[in-house]
């Protein structure tokens, strides 16, 4: 249950609004500096250690951030820890933090930040007409010329290329010679070092930690907040087991931390595991707590080798005695060639290794929904999903099988004709690929994908001829189509409907190309603006349907799921107008995690788009595809 911090009325633990008197039940994470203590603690009326609620009511004007009720206790054990009375606050003149939960007593009004951002538009229209956008939100100095405070720049350069190890900020103000945070809480999120000591967590997934906390690393040094990394307890994982961290700390000044720094953590969160290390892995730990390896390419280049060594039957055996400085040769390892199938981590620097680790599946969740939109009279998109998932568990861990065919298809044509082809289509290829894939475990091959895709073309096109249809009077269809098996993915489109992916590491990548006169000039060589400018540049230059199976040539493709991901599979009414590209870290981002319900998400992606685009039908399926290091490959 949980109990509302407002009325301590209890509520069910899904709820977000308190049911007796509507508060919000959702905690936030507050973070707060008072620059000026010793002004600030002369105000208050009351002796330091009575005070906790006259602080945290003097965090912004209308007291709407509010201490949380299950924290006082906590906070007045930190007001205490620091000692500071009237007199030691004026001798010192040293800031004072403190961070707590707080709840929002407003929720349906928008946050500080986000009209801090509405008051300073005109000037953020100036910085982003004289500067390069990519480095925006990168850009200290960006976010400074717009008045948010100094607390949160971190934060905000961080977040997008390290999400979601960076907690996002909900909200940013200052008051009263005072900045502060609200993030995300992450307080009750399960600790690294407790995850660490898994007997049953393969080493891979440890590399897969270690290299995060590399890549972030530079990050971190550049915000000049390695600390971060070095304090155990603000490493958290999240429900994929993902490496997050609950805040940032920053350097103390003139404090120059190293890569030693981060190996003696590493070596401290092995010790408390109980984990016994020998060979390459024992070596590199040491020596980078030794302050060896100072250059992190090195770093991440010893962890590539690493996660390339396999015993193929069983753990690595260290000697009778080991020596401390074992290290071990490829001539006592079992070296095995990286499987095709790899996790890799891209460093922040262009050239830098990756970590090569082999993933399995686990788990798989779609949805699709379509919607006619706001200015047509009937609906000729249509959609297909079918899945099949076989999971086997024993005391040795569990393994998912999960395989699925996903379809969606927009229609055109005069008088009804549209729903017909789109209906034809996702029909025919559900009962194509029912015959034609019978190994779920590999992929269909290329030649027998584009068969299937030429056979729902030869039925619409059968109808078009047996009906005497001609011109444009012949119904057609557009067609996107992802065979997923386990990790492996297949992807095929005739037409202008689209499939993305969304991960967190890469945000969201259009994978087809549509076949439109537009792209097709680009492609042979016309510059984007003049190839727009043709007044058939949207016309489809491919459709199932219209013509015979000679003038289809889908595109194909394949690729391996190396990081959890969404596939949004979708008609032109949800990509039109870059709605996907402007809109996905809001509405589709958030549903990568296991957390989040993708039926939902994809409702409320389409009725946005209802708003945004509207002039026609809107579908979309959507695949959330989770993975994880594969517990069948040891070091």
């Amino acid at each position: 249950m949980l109990v509302c911090p407002n009325c301590e009325a209890e509520n069910p633990t899904r709820h977000k609004f308190c049911q007796q008197c509507g508060a919000s039940l959702e905690t936030y994470w507050a973070l707060w500096v008072q620059h000026n203590p010793q002004e600030f603690l002369s105000s208050l009326q009351v002796p330091l250690e009575d005070s906790t609620e006259e602080i945290l009511l003097q965090l912004d004007e209308q007291s709407r951030y509010r201490l949380h009720h299950g924290d006082r206790e906590i906070v007045q054990e930190i007001l205490n820890s620091l000692k500071l009375d009237r007199e030691e606050a004026s001798e010192s003149g040293e800031p004072l933090y403190l961070t707590t939960r707080v709840w929002d007593a407003s929720p349906s009004q928008p946050p500080f930040l986000e009209e801090l951002l509405e008051q300073q538009a005109d000037t953020i229209a100036e910085i982003e007409a004289s500067e390069d956008l990519s480095q925006l939100s990168a850009s200290s100095d960006f976010w400074q010329k717009i008045g948010v405070p100094e607390i949160a720049l971190p934060y905000l350069i961080l977040q997008e290329s390290h999400s979601p190890t960076v907690p996002v900020v909900r909200d940013a103000w200052q008051f009263n010679n005072c900045d502060v945070l609200i993030l995300e809480d992450r307080s009750d999120w399960p600790l690294l070092r407790e995850a660490w000591s898994d007997p049953d967590l393969p080493l891979l997934q440890i590399l897969c930690w270690l290299d995060e906390m590399a890549k972030l690393w530079e990050g971190l040094a550049s915000a000049k907040a390695c600390q971060s990394l070095l304090k155990i307890d603000n490493l958290r994982v999240d429900e994929d087991q993902a490496l997050c961290i609950q805040q940032l700390y920053g350097d103390e000044e003139g404090e120059s931390l190293t890569l030693q720094d981060l190996g003696v953590v590493w070596q401290q969160l092995f010790s408390a595991s109980d984990r016994t290390l020998y060979g390459p892995l024992a070596q590199f730990l040491v020596a980078v707590s030794h302050g060896e390896i100072d250059d992190l390419e090195e770093l991440r280049s010893q962890l590539q080798t690493l996660a390339r060594v396999q015993d193929e039957s069983e753990s690595l055996v260290p000697p009778e005695t080991p020596d401390p400085q074992y290290l071990g040769s490829e001539d006592e390892t079992i070296v095995r060639r990286a499987p095709e199938n790899r996790m890799s981590f891209q460093a922040p620097s262009d050239d830098m290794p990756t970590v090569v680790l082999p993933m399995q599946i686990l788990s798989l969740y779609d949805a699709g929904y379509t919607d006619i939109g706001h200015q047509r009279d009937h609906n000729e998109d249509n959609f297909g999903i079918e899945i099949d998932t076989k999971k086997q568990e024993n005391m040795l861990g569990r393994t998912l099988q999960a395989h699925g065919l996903y379809v969606v298809c927009d229609g055109m044509g005069g008088h009804a004709a549209g729903e017909v082809a789109s209906a034809l289509a996702v029909e025919s290829l559900q009962h194509y690929f029912q015959e034609h894939w019978q190994d779920r475990d590999e992929l269909p091959d290329r030649d027998t994908i584009r068969k299937g895709i030429l056979v729902a073309n030869q039925k619409i096109y059968e109808v078009n001829q047996d009906n005497d249809r001609s011109g444009v009077g012949r119904m057609g269809t557009t067609l996107v189509l992802a065979l997923v098996a386990n990790t492996h993915v297949a992807i095929a489109h005739v037409g202008d409907s689209r499939i993305y992916s969304v991960t967190r590491k890469r945000g969201i990548e259009q994978l087809t190309t549509d076949h439109e006169v537009g792209q097709r000039e680009i492609q042979r060589g016309v510059e984007p603006d003049d190839a727009y400018a043709r007044p058939d540049a949207y016309q489809l230059t491919q459709a199932l349907g219209p013509r015979n199976s000679d003038f289809v040539k889908p595109d194909i493709s394949f690729f391996d799921v190396n990081e959890d991901m969404l596939l949004l599979l979708c008609s032109d009414g949800l990509s039109d107008g870059s709605l996907l590209e402007n809109q996905y870290q809001k509405y589709l981002t958030p549903l990568i995690s296991s957390k989040a319900n993708i039926e939902q998400g994809l409702i409320e992606l389409i009725e946005f788009a209802n708003q945004y685009n509207g002039h026609d039908n809107i579908t979309g399926v959507l695949v959330r595809i989770k993975v994880r290091p594969s517990t069948d490959q040891r070091l």
